[in-house]
């Protein structure tokens, strides 16, 4: 585990070129290192391990209880591109076919799921993080990672609009979910007070756009596209998770 995070951490985005960069710097710190194919094996049993390391990790940030602002998106971690994204059948009960907006593609894999603490002028603070297939809307995960939070503001994009479902978490959680206002069927323009709100929450919601690209040049998270197996995915997944975590606590 220590084998992959620091290779990771050192740009080396696969298992292959961690190993070797293990043995051209560190070898007598690993005196006992198998070789490349042996080690490739034993970190797939692992999936379990780097989950439950990102969890403690993720546990372990101090969080200012005073400031309840926080935000959430959700990014792709792709397994096929659009070329292949119709018959990709790598780790299926994980992984399914969605449009993502943003990038403008259709992608094959999961989707990356986070809430942060606002900082001022710095990247927010990650607080609870989870993995979906590409395939799941953001609003049911995002219903489970608050499932247990209460008194927070959480700003959001407009894949968590649903007036049952916000007027539901602000009664029963005090969890205030503010997103850009959503023009009705007609409608051609939102009114100026409309726009400015919109223009507010969006600018809110830029810090966890900050730290998902962050997350990515650190990781290389998003690129999946060499993975085999669904283990060997949810160790890619989570291992690099893993690296993030500690990178930003350091």
């Amino acid at each position: 585990m220590t084998i992959l995070i620091w290779g990771i951490a050192n740009q080396k985005f696969n298992v292959k070129r961690c190993h070797e960069f293990i043995v051209d710097y560190y070898g007598d710190w690993f005196p006992e290192l198998p070789k490349y194919e042996a080690l490739n094996k034993r970190i797939h049993f692992l999936s379990d391990a780097f989950k439950a390391l990102a969890n403690v990790l993720i546990d372990e940030f101090g969080l200012d209880v005073s400031h309840t602002d926080f935000v959430y998106d959700s990014m792709p971690i792709v397994v096929a591109g659009a070329a292949r994204s119709g018959r990709a059948k790598i780790a299926t009960e994980i992984c399914g076919k969605s449009y993502c907006a943003a990038k403008k593609m259709w992608y094959y894999g999961l989707k990356l799921h986070t809430i942060a603490q606002c900082n001022h002028k710095a990247l927010p603070t990650p607080t609870l993080m989870n993995i979906s297939k590409a395939s799941e809307h953001d609003r049911p995960v995002a219903g489970a990672l608050l499932e247990d939070v209460h008194n927070i503001r959480l700003f959001a994009d407009m894949a968590l609009v649903n007036d049952e479902w916000q007027a539901q978490m602000l009664d029963e959680n005090n969890v205030e979910i503010l997103t850009p206002i959503k023009r009705i069927k007609g409608q051609e323009h939102l009114c100026a007070a409309d726009k400015l709100l919109s223009r507010a929450i969006s600018s809110v919601k830029q810090s966890i756009e900050s730290f998902n690209n962050w997350i990515i040049e650190k990781t290389n998270i998003q690129r999946a596209s060499k993975v085999r197996s669904t283990t060997g995915l949810l160790v890619f997944v989570f291992a690099r998770i893993a690296c993030a975590l500690f990178v930003f606590n350091s």
